[in-house]
């Protein structure tokens, strides 16, 4: 695809639409990169982070995050008023017919999820719509288990704002499938459109919303399109950790792995797609171990059996492991690091498997140097 096409395809245009007031709370890669693409499509947008620095940077015209493309969006979209910044969630919620949860999910230590920002968000734009008369629609982004919503998200924002959901504001999941690194182009091209919802009013706006965006709108239960990231996320796992197994065999065996996928992705229709399907090293992220994590916890707590699921990460940790002998088979010896977040594209260092070895080899005595002009 050329550069034309791909800034056609990237960069949809609203003007037959009538543009929504929208609010996002989170302005982290989720919650930057869904108010600048909302506002490119020219829907007034309006970013609530309890970070002021954040705040401070949308206002400016600057990206929070390091994210192709993302950086002229903002710019673009603060100079045109399409998009602007708070710290005043009560504020957001007076001035917007949708909110955009997309807050952080980060994992505790045993593996559970901790959906504190979740709840934290909900109660104040609950508070937000203690004071509104006008319906009003929240729309979770963040990625949460099955049954969050309904436990966690919809009696925050009862308990805080004293009404009703499904009567008096409306509740959507909505789950995104950003890449770090492709997350502008991923949200204009999504392989579709999910919202989870218990009643047509609030489903039906989110999908006018998204009208722009030229991709199938699937309509399900809220527990569904909670569980869909889930899926999606470990199956991701799965091909990662299968591609680099595989590879370990054929490097054992003198088989070249890399001509071995790409005849093995030729397959389609059996083997699915190519994406992720190629050995190399190990994942990391904020999305896939945590994601995975999850899963394992709410299943042991199901008391379900998940062996194939259960595998993935000490397989993610034994490609780290490898890959650590190998360098260090040799003996002492300088190294260097090309890149350091957890893939190109992205300055996200968290649960990068790159920070992981370096920590190990410095551990170890050996002197490293890393470059990253991300980061």
């Amino acid at each position: 695809m050329g550069s034309g096409d791909r800034k056609d395809q990237s960069f949809p245009r609203g003007g037959v639409v009538k543009k929504m007031k929208i609010s996002v709370f989170g302005l982290g890669y989720v919650g930057c990169v869904s108010a600048a693409c909302l506002a490119r499509l020219g829907n007034e947008v309006v970013g609530v982070d309890v970070n002021p620095h954040k705040v401070d940077l949308i206002r400016t015209g600057q990206s929070t995050i390091v994210e192709d493309e993302i950086a002229d969006i903002v710019k673009n979209a603060v100079c045109n008023g399409l998009l602007t910044a708070t710290g005043s969630a009560v504020e957001a919620i007076a001035g917007t017919e949708i909110s955009l949860v997309c807050v952080g999910t980060p994992s505790r230590e045993n593996g559970s999820l901790d959906l504190s920002y979740i709840d934290s968000s909900c109660r104040s734009i609950g508070a937000g719509l203690a004071l509104k008369e006008d319906y009003h629609v929240v729309v979770i982004r963040s990625t949460m288990l099955p049954g969050s919503a309904r436990s966690t998200a919809i009696p925050a924002l009862e308990a805080s704002s004293g009404k009703k959901a499904g009567r008096d504001f409306g509740v959507c999941v909505n789950p995104e499938f950003l890449r770090e690194g492709s997350s502008v182009r991923d949200f204009f091209q999504p392989p579709y459109t999910l919202i989870g919802c218990d009643e047509k009013q609030p489903s039906d706006l989110i999908e006018k919303m998204y009208t722009t965006i030229k991709a199938e709108t699937i309509k399900v239960p809220i527990e569904t399109a909670e569980m869909i990231k889930y899926a999606s996320n470990s199956f991701h796992a799965v091909k990662i950790c299968f591609a680099n197994e595989i590879g370990r065999l054929c490097r054992s065996l003198g088989v070249d792995a890399n001509q071995l996928m790409d005849i093995f992705t030729k397959d389609e229709k059996l083997n699915i797609s190519k994406a992720y399907l190629r050995p190399g090293f190990a994942f990391g992220g904020s999305c896939l171990p945590k994601d995975v994590r999850a899963l394992n916890h709410f299943a042991r707590v199901s008391d379900v059996e998940v062996p194939l699921l259960a595998s993935l990460i000490p397989s993610n940790q034994a490609q780290l492991d490898q890959a650590l002998r190998l360098i260090t088979k040799g003996g002492r010896k300088n190294i260097g690091v090309v890149g350091l977040s957890f893939k190109p594209g992205t300055d996200d260092l968290r649960e990068s498997p790159l920070v992981i070895l370096v920590e190990h080899l410095i551990g170890r005595g050996f002197p490293v140097k890393v470059y990253d002009a991300n980061v």
